[in-house]
């Protein structure tokens, strides 16, 4: 390659002299100077290089020119590519991105189902093994209330007796049929054989050593007996002078003679429901009208009305005055000399000394032991269906 580069420049070389030498009408001198026809073909070879070599010029320049063409074309396909390329990888990424974000919610999601799910399971579980407990404890139960039942049911109707005697002795102030009620519910747990009953019973034997030192004095016989008297009021004699004139004889006979009593006594028929005139030959004493009457009698009965009200009561200091109000009326209005209002007044005196004031527990001591029993021996079994007892 070198070898065959070396002739050419050489040419190159030579050629411009002899284009010089052309112009000027001159030739050089040659040492070795050579024929025509030698020069000629020199010429042309010379010719034929430089031909040669402007081909290969406009063939180096067109290549170059095709070259950077080339080359912008391709680069601009190749910046088209990579914009593309690029547009699609951004698509890409952005759906990546997208779908993990979509994975990471279903993850998200999955975490908090399987979470939810273990929770569930847990509580489940945590059910079952209380189902279980429960289970195994109302099997307990009823092996227990196999055994106890006939006589656990007893402890149930004592509590229901003490809340009786509670109710007789507070709302009905029946003192003698608590006492009788707190016994039964003695008899009941006595019949239990089980000393563990034993601290109720000395309770319910408290409380009833304790109603039988409230005043044993029935409230409803005293107000029986007022009632009683009350009606025996209008039968008891008024202290009042006897009124002993007599209507004189006013029927008619049909005897002829007698036409002229018979006329006087149809005068005195029509004439003394107008004017009545009475002889008397003693002291006069005024008379009670038949108002003043009624009015005695009324006063005495709501004396009497006031006096059982406050036996039912219980009000001691307001009995004693209503009886001491009825006795004062009946001396000054009635005639105290009769066996009636003697003995009127003799009864009246005997209630007036008869004590009523009943200090009557507030609670009785039983009753809450026999609920404390009942919760521990009845209601653990059964359930709270003991309550409606």
């Amino acid at each position: 390659m070198a070898d065959n580069q070396q002739p050419q420049d050489n040419a190159k070389a030579s050629m411009p002299k002899t284009i010089e030498a052309k112009a000027s009408g001159k030739t050089e001198p040659t040492a070795n100077a050579k024929p025509a026809g030698k020069a000629s073909s020199g010429n042309g070879l010379l010719w034929f290089f430089v031909l040669l070599n402007l081909i290969l010029l406009a063939a180096a320049a067109y290549g170059g020119y095709w070259f950077i063409n080339k080359r912008t074309v391709t680069q601009t396909k190749l910046d088209a590519l990579q914009t593309s390329v690029s547009q699609t990888l951004t698509e890409q990424r952005s759906r990546v991105a997208a779908d993990s974000n979509i994975i990471k919610t279903d993850l998200t999601k999955q975490e908090a189902t399987d979470k939810a799910l273990a929770e569930n399971q847990q509580a489940m579980e945590a059910k079952v093994n209380e189902l279980a407990m429960a289970l195994e404890a109302a099997e307990a139960q009823l092996q227990e209330m196999n055994g106890r039942r006939p006589t656990d049911w007893l402890v149930a109707e004592a509590d229901y007796l003490v809340r009786m005697a509670g109710r007789k002795m507070w709302l009905e102030q029946d003192v003698r049929t608590a006492i009788m009620l707190l016994g039964n519910a003695d008899k009941r747990l006595q019949s239990l054989s089980d000393s563990s009953v034993l601290p109720v019973r000395a309770l319910i034997a408290q409380d009833i050593q304790a109603l039988q030192q409230v005043n044993p004095t029935s409230q409803v016989s005293v107000a029986l007996a007022l009632d009683g008297m009350f009606k025996q009021i209008n039968k008891l004699p008024l202290d009042a002078p006897e009124e002993n004139y007599s209507a004189p004889e006013t029927a008619v006979t049909d005897s002829a003679a007698d036409w002229k009593q018979n006329l006087l006594n149809v005068w005195h028929s029509l004439v003394d429901d107008f004017i009545s005139v009475d002889f008397r030959d003693e002291p006069v004493e005024p008379l009670m009208t038949a108002k003043q009457k009624w009015l005695a009698q009324e006063q005495l009965k709501l004396a009497l009305q006031q006096a059982q009200a406050a036996a039912l009561a219980s009000e001691q200091a307001l009995f004693v005055a209503s009886l001491e109000q009825a006795m004062a009326i009946l001396s000054d209005n009635f005639l105290t000399d009769s066996p009636e209002v003697a003995g009127f007044e003799t009864a009246l005196n005997h209630l007036k000394a008869t004590d009523i004031s009943k200090a009557i527990p507030t609670e009785l001591s039983s009753q809450a032991a026999l609920e404390a029993l009942l919760d521990s021996r009845v209601k653990r079994v059964f359930g709270e269906g003991v309550s409606a007892l």
